[in-house]
């Protein structure tokens, strides 16, 4: 065997090995979800609680503790036992779903939601004088939109023009210019629909969809694809649900450490069944992020013997072996220098075992019933570990989200911090929020302030004076694209026109695995045929082709795997097609070989001409074809696009399997062996 010849089987084996590696992942998803399934039943079953509300309790790490509150006797640990067996499994699955193929709405089920945002209310409410004239005119823009289609933008200019009325009547500035004011009006939609995809996020991270299909339509409308979920109503409940924006003032120091040595006092007691001890600790103290002892531990370590049972058999945690055994709550928490260390902040590995004893009973009842402790959105890298933070914060809100007017990016100028060019966000309140943040932050200067979103602390600025102009800074955000998600995130909290759902359709599991069953059988009845077909009348050189053709479907899906892209029924299709158009090239080549070796050439040289001659037509055709793929792909939605996507790769594929892979088997083969006839 040649020296080029080796090293192109080394390339050709070297993809092989890493399309099987990538594809890996998929094939044992779809393993551990039938068990996944399994363990769903058996909990739903033992608890009385719904598949979906197992999910999400599994997302908010509340599943246990639910669980202990709504079951008794036998059934409740027989349920823990499961459903640490399922929380386990589906960290698993987690992990995997970042690397295995995604399965499209209509192979997996699950509902089908658009949404438009009401432009006609968003016109009426930006206004600068709304009136009866112009409750006419958007009248007449929607009956118009109605009947005759296009663009809200169009139509509105229309009307206007058509009254002879200048925009700048109700929009925009004195003397501006129409169609300056209608690029105005159309980015304000736009802007509404970010807000607005953004909110729905939001809900749905919190209903406990994994992978859910958000895009933007056009100008005004939203798709979402929740697949696994089949119950559409509560699925239009919480995802109509509005963002639950909160101000809420963080405990102060002094605080917080008298509560976390009552949770210490009754973890301890927990940990070593004795009775809960009312005997006040020392001072409190938490370890240093960088100068903490860890020490790796078992959970069963930390929730005692009588949990052994019921918790992940292989998870463990980092605590701080100097403070475990009298402190063993704190010594889960650790503090960093820098922009965090003012907060509390928890190694990501130790955030469920926090969680869990947080939610315990006992521990509830040690904390204050006017304070709540509320994990942050993020979670920053500190030396090796990543941490998530942790805040006290009170119950009561001081102002929700209704009272926010906007929130804006800009640059500090540093005229009264030291981050000038710092990316800052400016907040403005309504007249009543405006009154009500003076207040709160006159009588709080040097506190801090938490803005909560759903639950999680997305920032927590100190007061440094009173505010009494309702605009207020946050400063110390980060870089600019943080800034910018959350002035996006404070906006999504006032939204400035409703949203109504326009399309709503349910595809069923049933339905969903029909279509997998009989996606996946057409593809096998086609790939049989075509490679039956292949060895029948190419023989031998048909077997090559065939091999060719396998590898072909095996890079394709391996792609998709790679890019984490969404396989759907019009991608099956794409792949059928693909299966098809990959012997094609092989065809053309096999028939100019034929005619190579009736001219009464060599066995060689009528390979050489027959993949030489035949290149050129190949290349030009599986390019018209990869055009119009590219072409689909970029202009057209949803299923046209899966297929469009499936195709590109299958046309890329193809064209390597069909010209390099069959030559290399045809020149290993005759290099080595003095074959006098070729099979073909």
């Amino acid at each position: 065997m040649q020296r080029k010849q080796i090293f192109k089987l080394a390339f050709v084996l070297i993809l092989l090995g890493l399309a099987v590696y990538s594809l890996y992942p998929t094939l044992q998803f779809g393993q551990l979800q039938n068990r996944e399934q399994e363990l769903l039943t058996k909990v739903s079953n033992l608890t009385g609680i719904s598949h979906g509300e197992i999910q999400a309790a599994i997302n908010q790490g509340k599943l246990l503790a639910q669980i202990r509150q709504q079951t008794s006797g036998e059934d409740s640990i027989q349920a823990l036992k499961t459903s640490t067996h399922l929380i386990q499994l589906n960290d698993k699955l987690t992990v995997l779903q970042e690397r295995a193929i995604r399965r499209g709405l209509d192979l997996q089920g699950g509902t089908y939601l658009v949404y438009e945002v009401d432009l006609p209310k968003l016109m009426r409410d930006i206004s600068k004088n709304p009136d009866e004239r112009l409750d006419d005119i958007i009248s007449q823009t929607q009956e118009q939109l109605e009947n005759e289609g296009g663009d809200f933008f169009v139509h509105f200019q229309q009307v206007f023009n058509q009254r002879n009325i200048r925009l700048n009547r109700y929009y925009g500035r004195k003397g501006q210019a129409d169609d300056d004011i209608i690029q105005e009006l159309k980015n304000e939609a736009l802007d509404t629909v970010d807000r607005t995809v953004e909110r729905l996020r939001n809900r749905i991270d919190q209903f406990g969809v994994s992978e859910p299909n958000i895009t933007k339509q056009g100008s005004r409308r939203i798709i979402i694809e929740l697949a696994g979920v089949t119950n559409i109503q509560r699925a239009k409940d919480i995802i109509g649900k509005t963002a639950v924006l909160e101000f809420k003032l963080v405990r102060d120091p002094e605080i917080v450490w008298s509560i976390l040595n009552d949770i210490d006092r009754v973890v301890r007691a927990e940990m070593r069944g004795e009775e809960f001890e009312e005997a006040v600790m020392d001072t409190q103290s938490i370890a240093d992020g960088e100068q903490a002892s860890e020490e790796e531990i078992d959970v069963s370590e930390l929730f005692g013997e009588d949990e052994t049972q019921v918790v992940q058999e292989d998870t463990s945690v980092l605590v701080d072996q100097k403070t475990f055994k009298e402190k063993p709550f704190t010594s889960l928490l650790r503090g960093v220098s820098g922009r965090y260390s003012e907060m509390i902040s928890v190694p990501v590995q130790n955030v469920r075992a926090v969680q869990r004893w947080l939610s315990h009973p006992e521990v509830q009842q040690a904390i204050p019933s006017d304070s709540e402790f509320l994990f942050g959105i993020d979670s920053y890298a500190y030396g090796e570990n990543e941490y998530v933070s942790l805040y006290l914060v009170k119950s009561e809100a001081e102002l929700t989200g209704n009272v926010l007017k906007n929130a804006q990016v800009d640059i500090s100028s540093g005229a009264q911090s030291f981050n000038a060019g710092a990316a800052v966000v400016n907040m403005e309140l309504n007249s009543e929020g405006t009154k009500t943040f003076a207040r709160v932050t006159g009588m709080n200067v040097g506190k801090k302030l938490a803005i909560v979103l759903d639950n999680r602390v997305k920032s927590a600025p100190n007061i440094k004076s009173k505010i009494p102009n309702g605009n207020a800074v946050i400063e110390n955000i980060g870089e600019m694209e943080e800034a910018q998600d959350l002035a996006l995130v404070l906006r999504a909290g006032a939204l400035p026109a409703p949203v109504h759902i326009i399309t709503e359709n349910t595809v069923g599991p049933s339905l969903g695995q029909d279509s997998i069953q009989k996606g996946s059988l057409s593809a096998v009845v086609g790939l049989l045929v075509v490679i039956l077909f292949m060895v029948i009348y190419y023989r031998a050189a048909g077997l090559v082709a065939d091999i060719a053709l396998i590898m072909n479907i095996i890079f394709v899906l391996a792609v998709m795997a790679s890019f984490h892209a969404t396989l759907t029924l019009p991608g099956i299709a794409g792949i059928i097609l693909t299966v098809g158009m990959a012997v094609d090239a092989n065809v053309l080549i096999f028939e100019r070989i034929r005619e190579e070796l009736k001219m009464g050439r060599t066995i060689r040289s009528s390979i050489d001409n027959g993949y030489d001659r035949a290149f050129s037509t190949i290349l030009d055709a599986n390019i018209t074809t990869l055009i119009t793929a590219v072409v689909l792909y970029q202009f057209g939605t949803g299923p046209i696009k899966g297929f469009a996507l499936t195709l590109s790769i299958g046309i890329v594929a193809s064209m390597f399997t069909a010209i390099v892979v069959t030559r290399l088997v045809f020149d290993i083969v005759t290099s080595k062996y003095a074959i006098k006839k070729l099979s073909i």
